[in-house]
């Protein structure tokens, strides 16, 4: 199999029996078509037990009767030494922000397969898609794709006061509010949301092919944000409280009308935000819920 990516192509001579992955969620991608990898990026984010492994693969690994991989720590950079010592087959990172030095370092150890384009920016389908590929197991990551598209599309259906909304992805610092800060159409989480189907705030829009993943705008400018129906983020309750009581983000409709919805920080619901095949059967009913409710008046 020969897979193409940002640094040229890799490939992979016979189906790996000793799979490895790092970054986020890549390690979900081999769980859900049943491998267990022999080692995986330890969650540094939404842990909610302290373990390094997220809810929904800890289920997962049970599903199959599995013990947790050997957990790597990326916090620092790759721990080449780590990912070595498990002597695999193949190494998958399609979701990943690899620069060529680590990607050429790995590749020492194994083949990689990187991400396709932009760094942190490959979206869920594609990620299964390229590492299911590298797997010999192509055909059973098109089924997966189906069956998560079908489960999002469910979950949208049964809240629908999402439909047609606007849904901006933002980030609201308490202590600062002469400015909102939000994700672009190349940061997974407002892509997944276009993707299922909800259209794209005018200013995320006007910024479609940007490959920034964040940018903000002054609150002085707060009507460029007129058209946004439900803002969300991270934090507590009292952040809505606190953007009603600013003269500026107060005047844009969706603030004043408390339409807000509040992830809790380092959650692993805040995590299931930024999809993976995992996580979205875990937590997509959840998460919709959550974004709705402020349109329903819940």
């Amino acid at each position: 199999m020969t897979i193409e990516h940002v640094y040229g192509e890799t490939v992979i001579p016979a189906k790996p029996e000793r799979v490895a992955t790092i970054a986020w969620a890549n390690h979900e991608v081999p769980l859900a078509l049943g491998i267990v990898p022999v080692g995986m990026s330890k969650a540094t984010w939404g842990d909610d037990d302290g373990d390094g492994v997220l809810p929904w693969v800890e289920d997962r690994l049970e599903e199959l009767g599995a013990e947790t991989p050997v957990l790597f720590d990326d916090t620092d950079g790759i721990d080449y030494e780590a990912v070595s010592d498990t002597d695999p087959d193949v190494i998958l990172a399609a979701y990943s922000g690899l620069t060529q030095e680590e990607y050429d370092t790995l590749s020492k150890i194994a083949p990689v397969v990187a991400y396709p384009g932009v760094a942190w920016g490959t979206s869920v389908d594609d990620m299964i898609r390229m590492n299911a590929a590298a797997l010999g197991l192509a055909e059973e990551g098109a089924e997966l794709i189906d069956e998560l598209h079908g489960e999002v599309a469910a979950a949208l259906e049964a809240h629908s006061a999402l439909k047609g909304k606007k849904v901006l992805f933002s980030y609201l610092d308490p202590s600062d509010l002469s400015q909102v800060g939000y994700y672009t159409a190349a940061d997974t989480r407002p892509g997944f949301l276009a993707a299922a189907g909800l259209p794209m705030p005018s200013i995320v829009d006007a910024h479609a092919d940007s490959t920034d993943f964040y940018l903000t705008v002054s609150s002085e400018k707060a009507d460029e944000l007129d058209d946004v129906d439900v803002f969300v983020g991270y934090g507590d309750d009292s952040l809505i409280a606190t953007l009603q009581a600013d003269p500026l983000l107060s005047k844009i409709p969706a603030i004043a009308a408390g339409h807000v919805a509040i992830l809790p920080d380092a959650t692993p619901l805040a995590a299931s935000a930024n999809p993976s095949p995992l996580s979205i059967p875990w937590g997509i009913d959840d998460y919709f819920a959550l974004l709705a409710a402020p349109l329903s008046g819940q």
